[in-house]
């Protein structure tokens, strides 16, 4: 990684620990199944994603043997998730044993607000320091948009969950994603992956 890559890394590390030490505010913590069946989907994902990691680094090496204003052909990972995803990925990356040890010293792994907060006070708009790879779950899909997802109908006490992912700096790796869930207070079942959204929502 160049200097300029490590210092924009290193602040967004330190950027997202303080502001969850300053806003350590209790928030709806999911049942016990629900999280564990969240850590399930989205450790799945990583995996893959990761195991693909030989692919998506080289497509970004080939964008900055482009021109020297492309970027660091090794930048920093910014995985953006939720609280459980950045608990899994943690995990990985502290295991040798995972693909996540590999990029662990240039992976950070924050919630998307803490990146987009970031990137306000130290914009990277061309990736040129980093890749961003985001993978999280939407759970609360508000009930105008279950028309989008009639093919799939629900029992009346299911609900839909939607699995955003994607990646973007990574040239022609980059991708966005989005798979459908549903989830019954038990367990989920994926129910088609690759849907397209009938509206653009973050």
């Amino acid at each position: 990684m160049h200097h300029d890559t490590c210092d924009w890394l290193e602040g967004l590390r330190a950027f997202a620990a303080e502001r969850r030490a300053a806003t350590r505010a209790a928030a709806a913590q999911p049942t016990a199944a629900e999280r564990a069946t969240e850590r399930s989907i989205l450790a799945a994902h990583l995996v893959s994603w990761l195991g693909d990691l030989e692919s998506w680094s080289d497509a970004r090496r080939a964008v900055a043997a482009g021109s020297e204003a492309a970027g660091d052909p090794e930048p920093a990972v910014v995985l953006t998730t939720s609280p459980v995803g950045i608990e899994v990925a943690t995990e990985m990356a502290a295991n040798a044993a995972t693909p996540a040890a590999i990029v662990a010293p240039r992976l950070a792994c924050v919630t998307e607000l803490e990146y987009r907060l970031w990137c306000i006070r130290h914009p990277d708009e061309r990736y040129r320091l980093h890749v961003n790879h985001w993978s999280w779950l939407k759970k609360n899909v508000p009930r105008q948009r279950h028309a989008e997802f009639c093919r799939h109908p629900l029992a009346a006490d299911e609900s839909y969950w939607l699995h955003r992912t994607g990646t973007a700096g990574a040239g022609a790796a980059d991708r966005r994603d989005c798979h459908l869930w549903k989830w019954n207070g038990r367990h989920a079942a994926l129910l088609e992956a690759f849907i397209h959204e009938g509206i653009d929502e973050p």
